[in-house]
């Protein structure tokens, strides 16, 4: 199935774009914070969609509005996605959760479904990636690469996800080399290539030779590369027309297999209002390939970490686990519950940064 933009005013206004309309398809909407090419966080949701369309050929349409910001926009383009037909709409941030639960109350027949929120309905489902699970590896070999002790980290919204991956990225980097200092900026923005490369270059000029990022341009990359001597990691995607170095291996959110899985629900009638937060097991997380820029050694001990994750046999928040001011969160060998995690609003012991409120 081909893909093009419709040519009504409304459509255009939204910049919605959308394949042949059929009475006997299932139309699938998407709404995504960032440009299909940022080459992360959207061009992995967009190449999803892409999929979906491979799979079910001319039994299903899709549309979508790209760089949609998280506010009224949004429930405007996901109200005006209903009103043309909309049998199911993805929504592919966090900040979306209001609009979401708003527009879905006025349209109680069209299916929804919120990435990385946790409020539901009748209606709407949520879904998320156990991404913590890959800044465990990334951190595991921040760790060991750095060599000034000192990781940056350009974080997006002080939102419990965020501050999740900082933690996992923590703890699994200062387990393999104690020494090792956090230091984070704060973007506040999803995918801003100028903010990202300003925060990637502050942090190299404070002495930091790994960045971690969890915003969604490959500037940060750039950043790093011309520095010369800078590790990173791709967020999201692959990043990897900047391997074998700077990024030398990567998070990669695949999306394809539950879309597919969500849309056939939806024709066959059996869609249900579901919360899913699947990991590396499942393949909703993928780690990229660890480039030889990465020590052998190294790369061994992170292929194990990547395969005991994947089994279950370890899960990146057991215990022995303090809270930043020390007090005891997980005892040793506890596992962190769900709940925790969903909602987490602390950094673990040894990060000295604070979060904002």
């Amino acid at each position: 199935m081909t893909t093009k933009t419709l040519l009504a005013s409304a459509a255009l206004a939204l910049g919605l774009a959308t394949g042949a309309t059929a009475q006997d398809t299932t139309t699938v909407g998407f709404v995504y914070v960032g440009p299909i090419g940022d080459g992360g966080w959207t061009y992995e949701h967009n190449k999803a969609r892409l999929a979906v369309e491979e799979h079910f050929g001319d039994a299903v349409e899709t549309v979508f509005v790209e760089s949609v910001p998280e506010g009224p926009d949004a429930e405007r383009v996901m109200t005006q996605m209903a009103l043309q037909g909309a049998d199911l709409i993805f929504t592919t941030s966090f900040g979306y959760m209001d609009a979401t639960i708003n527009v879905a109350a006025q349209f109680p027949d069209v299916k929804f479904e919120h990435a990385t929120g946790y409020k539901r309905a009748d209606n709407v489902s949520t879904y998320s990636a156990r991404f913590y699970e890959g800044r465990a590896v990334q951190g595991h070999i921040a760790g060991q690469m750095t060599e000034s002790n000192i990781i940056g980290y350009i974080a997006s919204y002080p939102i419990p996800e965020v501050i999740r991956g900082i933690n996992a990225a923590y703890l699994h980097a200062q387990e393999v080399n104690p020494d090792v200092e956090f230091r984070i900026i704060w973007a506040y923005t999803w995918f801003d290539p100028a903010k990202e490369a300003e925060a990637a270059n502050v942090l190299i000029e404070q002495g930091a030779d790994v960045i971690l990022q969890h915003t969604d341009s490959t500037a940060p990359q750039a950043a790093a590369q011309a520095a010369g001597n800078v590790v990173t990691f791709g967020q999201a995607s692959d990043m990897a027309e900047f391997a074998p170095f700077p990024r030398v291996s990567s998070i990669i959110d695949d999306w394809a297999p539950y879309y597919i899985a969500r849309t056939q629900a939806v024709i066959d009638g059996t869609w249900e209002s579901m919360d899913t937060w699947d990991g590396i097991g499942p393949g909703m997380v993928g780690i990229g390939e660890i480039t030889d820029a990465v020590p052998a050694d190294i790369k061994a001990s992170a292929e194990d970490l990547i395969e005991r994750l994947r089994t279950g046999e370890y899960h990146a928040f057991t215990g022995p686990i303090n809270r930043q001011d020390g007090s005891v969160w997980l005892a040793d060998g506890e596992i962190a519950d769900d709940g925790t995690l969903a909602g987490m609003n602390f950094y673990v012991e040894g990060i000295t940064a604070e979060i904002p409120q």
